[in-house]
């Protein structure tokens, strides 16, 4: 018996709408990223994109538990020395909820271009309008 592997033309892409009000951003960056790379479909294959689009609105509700507000850390470096900048997650999440859902999802994607490729599936919104009606994405439930 073969091995399966998907084909381009085997996959289905469809659009889901994930609302992020009160959700823990450690499990909801868990299940978006087994969604954007397909693990949730039978025809599953790790080294194709077999993915969803996602659509994630209310990122400005998302929770931290326990201290994370204030001891989590966001570090990013200017390339000079001594340019190593610090952010809490509670400032960067005033000023950018889009980012810290993003660098949560980025984390539990390939190191790759693939793993490029699927964090361009994700569209992250602060408010609950988001501009792709068109595709009309399918509610998703993440407890």
């Amino acid at each position: 018996m073969k091995t399966y592997s998907a084909k381009k033309k085997d996959i289905s892409e469809t659009w889901r709408l994930v609302d992020a009000d009160g959700q823990v951003l450690g499990r909801l960056a868990s299940e978006i990223a087994k969604r954007l790379r397909g693990k949730h479909h039978p025809v599953y294959t790790p080294h194709i994109d077999t993915g969803d689009f996602i659509v994630v609105v209310n990122a400005e509700k998302i929770v931290l538990t326990g201290k994370k507000l204030t001891d989590k850390k966001y570090y990013r470096h200017s390339g000079y020395p001594g340019g190593l900048k610090t952010t809490s997650a509670k400032e960067l999440l005033d000023q950018d909820p889009e980012a810290v859902l993003k660098f949560a999802v980025k984390g539990m994607l390939p190191k790759n271009s693939l793993g490029r490729q699927m964090l361009k599936k994700l569209k992250v919104y602060r408010g609950s309008e988001h501009p792709h009606e068109a595709q009309r994405p399918e509610k998703l439930e993440i407890m």
